[in-house]
């Protein structure tokens, strides 16, 4: 569904992607681990529009996209939602969500979508005309996640969707994650929190100063000496 080809890409002077290629099958949630600053967010920003390449090709569904705007790569069905959450905190969250739903000309499919998300999270249907500043940080990223899936897109882009939040939100943003796949849309996921990250991929990637090192099933990685040492803060024998 989703493939890079020799990305290239620099911010301001800097490279912050060399060479980078990876691929995303339909149906599939695939990881991309590293440390800060180690190019996972330029990825998902170069895919979507936000930063261009030098060089190399971001192809989805076949065609060649690194060119085209933001909003022409929304609505062909990838969407991303950015790290640190990026809700408009002086809109509800019923306007929020409308925001996602933009650019769609189905309103009969806005609707179900709608319906969708307030399944998924049903805090979201209970406060819909509460300013979305007010909301707790988990709850700003379950409005995140759900405003992303309000265009209705193939693939989902989740940027450091853990971030700042409470283990028992995590778990839970965690089981949406894998909801949304059953739902039929395809996950490219960045995470630091690698080793819930892995547990939940089918495949990852690990990404070191702009270039990928290693890549493999998620349960490969979890396995790998050098991703435990570095990634899972584990020893050879497996503790924490």
């Amino acid at each position: 569904m989703l493939e890079l080809q020799g990305l290239n890409v620099w911010r301001g002077a800097s490279q912050v992607l060399s060479d980078v290629s990876l691929s995303v099958g339909k149906g599939e949630i695939v990881a991309l681990i590293g440390a800060n600053g180690a190019g996972k967010t330029s990825t998902l920003m170069t895919i979507s529009g936000l930063l261009r390449p030098r060089s190399g090709e971001v192809r989805f569904d076949g065609q060649a996209i690194q060119r085209l705007s933001s909003e022409a790569i929304v609505t062909r069905g990838l969407a991303h939602c950015p790290e640190g959450r990026q809700i408009f905190s002086s809109l509800s969250i019923a306007e929020n969500l409308a925001m996602g739903a933009f650019l769609r000309r189905d309103p009969a499919g806005v609707r179900d979508d709608l319906e969708r998300v307030h399944t998924l999270f049903p805090i979201l249907k209970e406060r819909a005309h509460l300013r979305a500043g007010n909301l707790s940080g988990g709850e700003q990223m379950m409005l995140a996640i759900s405003r992303a899936l309000m265009s209705c897109p193939r693939l989902l882009m989740l940027d450091e969707p853990s971030l700042g939040l409470a283990p028992q939100m995590i778990e839970r943003i965690f089981d949406v994650i894998e909801a949304i796949r059953t739902e039929g849309v395809t996950v490219l996921l960045v995470e630091q929190n690698a080793m819930m990250a892995l547990e939940i991929a089918d495949r990852a990637y690990v990404i070191e100063h702009g270039e990928l090192v290693l890549q493999g099933t998620g349960q490969a990685l979890i396995d790998d000496p050098k991703v435990r040492a570095a990634y899972l803060g584990m020893d050879d024998g497996g503790a924490l």
